[in-house]
């Protein structure tokens, strides 16, 4: 059966070999090969490329496995909306519709 509502998004972390993570102290570079740039991202963006590499997921189910697997600081839906958003931007995350 097809479902009536809104189409849901999906979200996936880039394909692992155009990341390159190296963790440096408190913060992260992502080098992200397709664009040539280096991001300097601090948590929860590893946590949310890590788990999103495993398997793609709608925000919400993403923010729930975020708050099993890691400390969270902020378990806000509309930040972690706001943070998919940017990531999708520039790359790092990429957005599939599904129905």
């Amino acid at each position: 059966m097809l479902s009536t509502g809104a189409p849901m998004t999906l979200y996936k972390a880039a394909a692992p070999e155009t990341l390159r993570i190296v963790p440096l102290d408190a913060l992260t570079l992502v080098y992200h090969r397709s664009s040539g740039v280096t991001h300097i991202v601090d948590t929860p963006v590893p946590e949310i490329l890590e788990t999103l590499a495993e398997a793609p997921l709608t925000a919400p189910d993403l923010l729930a496995r975020l708050g099993e697997r890691f400390d969270l600081v902020d378990a806000d839906p509309a930040a972690l909306a706001v943070r998919l958003d940017e990531l999708a931007a520039v790359g790092l995350v990429e957005q599939l519709c599904v129905i």
